[in-house]
């Protein structure tokens, strides 16, 4: 084979590749839902079915004009969360999932972004029910993610997510241990935790 050749077989590979992760992250692999669809709920506030991890729809904003993200992603899911059970708006309302923790910030410092205090994973402080856990991004998804912690035990975590990915369900549990004087969740994606202030 020839030079021009082997252009072509490079592209056509990237072509399919890239329509590969497309489909993959925007087909709805759960055909009991459709998009949209109530699936979950904590204190009031609901959980929305989003198909593929991708798909993005419309912008949702409150009647006062406050983001809350797009439909129905991770992001969206916390910050209504946030802004209708414990009435908190976030002075910076946009950004990506793992934007959400400041990486600069020591373990109990005000995250100003947020206006929540900010918790690394490592922490003097035990995570507790309606703290904000916010997920590094990865290799498929560079984003990050974000969940609410719904219960937490002497040894276990629960969150509640949105979009959390095609295989995975709204509810998932993490380890939680106690070691050298720190609170860890033994996940090496999670980056912390972010709380309201009473």
């Amino acid at each position: 084979m020839n030079f021009k050749h082997w252009i072509y077989i490079i592209f056509g590979l990237l072509f399919l590749s890239f329509t590969g992760i497309w489909t993959f992250r925007n087909f709805n692999f759960n055909s009991a839902f459709e998009i949209g669809q109530q699936i979950d709920e904590l204190n009031g506030v609901y959980v929305y079915f989003n198909g593929g991890v991708g798909n993005v729809t419309e912008r949702n904003t409150t009647s006062d004009g406050y983001n809350l993200g797009l439909k129905y992603q991770c992001v969206e899911f916390v910050k209504r969360y946030y802004y209708e059970y414990l009435k908190h708006k976030m002075p910076d309302s946009y950004g990506n999932a793992k934007d959400f923790f400041v990486k600069s910030l020591k373990d109990g410092q005000k995250n100003k972004q947020r206006d929540l205090i900010q918790y690394t994973n490592h922490s003097q402080t035990k995570p507790k029910v309606n703290d904000l856990i916010i997920f590094d991004g990865t290799i498929f998804n560079k984003y990050g993610h974000v969940a609410i912690i719904s219960k937490v035990t002497h040894n276990e975590i629960e969150i509640i997510q949105q979009n959390p990915g095609p295989f995975e369900e709204s509810r998932e549990t993490f380890e939680l241990e106690y070691k050298n004087d720190k609170w860890v969740i033994n996940n090496d994606r999670v980056l912390g935790w972010l709380r309201k202030e009473k």
